[in-house]
């Protein structure tokens, strides 16, 4: 509590009691000649204005916002051991301008304990004044009038996984990241003529670490409450009128393939969710990957900026729906950042941000659940990933579609081998998990040869077996989700260990077969119980995006993004209207780098390629070389 806010708190309480105080003094004057006792010397020797910090200059500022609330709330009603504090402070206060007094030792000593005393009684003033004000501004937020946290979801997500650098520390070493951050630094660490330091605060982020020269957040996004059901809490993205304008211009710009325009966007709003992806999928495109995760982080951080207080996605409990249009973004910039921290060998990573993917949408549109097991073999989290197949609840058994099916048995495998002897023989054996794999989804071994590839002699025999000669199931859905799993998992069937387990399985249910027909078609019943559809659910997930390759554009559709190439603005690498404020963007380097990708980047207000004074050659330097040649 600031000296100010307690001053006038105090002489309220004194107003109140002058007539109790008027009869006290009249008795100590009847009684000047009489010894004073050491408590009451002390007590009114001591005032208890100097007991506050005399630096509290920052909570005096904040005094007179608050003050209007928190007066009529002490008019109402106080503690007890809070009235009692200011009773006696205020007393003590009064007798001490009225007569002076001795001091002994006595009386310091029992200064102290009131000192003691007051101080606790001062906290719990302030304690009780931020909880009365903590819980009116819960009330106050529709809705949440019973509003508890959940209990630990099997999605929760470990905000300190959620950081890229912390886990290249952990695979590289800090010496090996801080010298891959140290030579970036000095490549950007010139600044552009006439530029100044930004004085604004980047605010710090959960989902990624911002860069200090990104603009400020503009607070065109927000997010709102709508409902709370079946425990759990659901919220949508809103836009304000100026982002609204530039959704307007974005949409121009995208419906005649002018990625100009949609740069010419981000030069007046940085953080427009839609031209920021749009421009991350071009510069993925034509090979600049840094510039495309630039783009993805400086999207996720506007959206991070927007979240509402109550919004806890890395709990489980929120619910953000993709049928919402405004949400999209969140979702199509999550997926691609799990991604690029998948290239960057980044598993344990992606797995959080898999998760909180999950978790943002029970309905699951990016499908993360089928990367869900891909990341955490990659990562090593065996254990949760068994865990997280018997708690997780859906409507169809995890085991049941191809990429756990054999995932679950590969994660077995491995618990085996950390395990010790005496371990539960409950569980299925990794054996007999792979064997039911391929009972359930015999077309994923023949992709598996073909993809991993798998040229040993002993596969091109497993594979005249007629049942592991298609490499279709007849379901739409289910060969929909094999090649999903097939194109994401491949790499780890590279594995001496996990291709023997494969081979193994594979010969044990050929030998199965011959001696009993009927399981297959046991399996077949299975397969059709649990993909009863005709139609393929799935046909929204796309193959590609799955892939760990990189797809590139062809040279025909880059030409859609380009409309006007020989207008002069956008050849040159000027910012246009540049934040105010805001700090310098950083130099890049533009050897050995695509040109087409170069121009583009170029017209990003975060983006800098320097001046004469930076070792680049003047323009008009080389047009007046150009013309004395032609004289010559």
């Amino acid at each position: 509590m600031s000296a100010r806010l307690l001053k006038k708190v105090l002489k309220e309480q004194e107003q109140k009691k002058q007539h109790v105080i008027e009869e006290d003094e009249q008795d100590e004057l009847l009684n000047d000649d009489e010894s004073v006792s050491p408590d009451s010397g002390a007590g009114s020797s001591k005032n208890p204005f100097d007991l506050l910090n005399e630096g509290d200059d920052a909570d005096e500022d904040n005094a007179d916002q608050v003050y209007a609330d928190e007066t009529s709330a002490q008019k109402q009603e106080q503690p007890r051991s809070v009235k009692n504090a200011l009773n006696l402070a205020s007393t003590s206060n009064n007798k001490s301008k009225k007569k002076k007094q001795k001091k002994g030792k006595e009386g310091y000593l029992s200064t102290g304990k009131r000192e003691t005393s007051l101080d606790v009684n001062l906290e719990a003033l302030a304690l009780d004044i931020e909880c009365s004000s903590q819980q009116s501004g819960l009330n106050r937020q529709p809705g949440f009038e019973n509003f508890k946290q959940s209990k630990p979801s099997v999605l929760h997500v470990d905000p300190k996984y959620l950081n890229v650098e912390n886990e290249l520390r952990r695979i590289f070493g800090s010496k090996v990241v801080k010298s891959f951050e140290k030579s970036n630094q000095s490549s950007s660490s010139r600044q552009v003529r006439g530029g100044r330091r930004g004085n604004h605060h980047i605010r710090k982020t959960v989902l990624i670490s911002p860069s200090d020269h990104w603009p400020r957040w503009d607070g065109s996004l927000s997010m709102e409450f709508l409902e709370t059901k079946d425990g759990y809490h659901y919220f949508r993205y809103t836009h304000s009128s100026s982002y609204d304008q530039a959704q307007r211009a974005f949409e121009a710009a995208q419906a005649i393939h002018d990625l100009n325009g949609v740069a010419s966007v981000l030069m007046y709003h940085p953080y427009h969710l839609d031209s920021l992806i749009t421009m991350a999928d071009y510069f993925k495109f034509v090979g600049e990957h840094q510039m495309s995760a630039d783009a993805i982080a400086k999207c996720l951080y506007a959206m991070e900026c927007a979240w509402h207080p109550m919004f806890t996605p890395l709990q489980g409990n929120c619910q953000l729906k993709f049928s919402h249009d405004l949400n999209k973004p969140l979702f199509k910039a999550l997926f691609t950042h799990m991604k690029n921290m998948d290239r960057r060998g980044c598993h344990r990573s992606a797995l959080e941000v898999c998760k909180l993917l999950l978790a943002l949408d029970s309905d699951d549109p990016m499908g993360a659940m089928f990367c869900l097991d891909y990341f955490a073999l990659r990562a090593g989290e065996y254990a949760w990933l068994e865990q997280f197949s018997e708690d997780y609840r859906t409507d169809t058994s995890l085991w049941l579609l191809p990429s756990f099916s054999y995932s679950l048995a590969v994660c077995r495998f491995y618990l085996e081998q950390e395990e010790s002897s005496d371990a539960d023989t409950a569980k299925a054996s990794s054996a007999d998990l792979m064997n039911q794999a391929l009972m359930l989804h015999p077309p994923v071994l023949t992709k598996l040869v073909a993809k991993v590839p798998l040229k040993d002699q002993a596969w091109t025999n497993i594979l005249k077996n007629s049942y592991f000669h298609s490499d279709q199931i007849g379901i739409p859905s289910v060969d929909h989700l094999i090649n999903i799993y097939v194109e994401q998992n491949y790499l780890i069937w590279r594995l001496p260990d996990l291709q023997k387990l494969l081979r193994d399985g594979a010969s044990h249910v050929i030998q199965t077969l011959e001696h009993n027909k009927n399981d297959a078609k046991d399996w077949t019943c299975v397969r059709k119980e649990a993909f009863p559809s005709n139609k393929n659910e799935y046909g929204h997930l796309l193959v590609q995006d799955f892939s760990n390759t990189v797809q590139t554009l062809p040279p025909d559709n880059l030409q859609n993004f380009m409309v006007d190439m020989r207008d002069p603005a956008h050849l040159g690498g000027h910012v246009a209207n540049p934040p105010a404020g805001g700090q310098a963007p950083a130099l890049r380097d533009v050897a050995n780098r695509n040109p087409l990708a170069v121009l583009f980047e170029s017209l990003l207000p975060w983006v800098n390629y320097g001046g004469p004074e930076d070792g680049i050659v003047d323009e008009n330097r080389v047009n007046e070389q150009g013309q004395g040649n032609e004289d010559l």
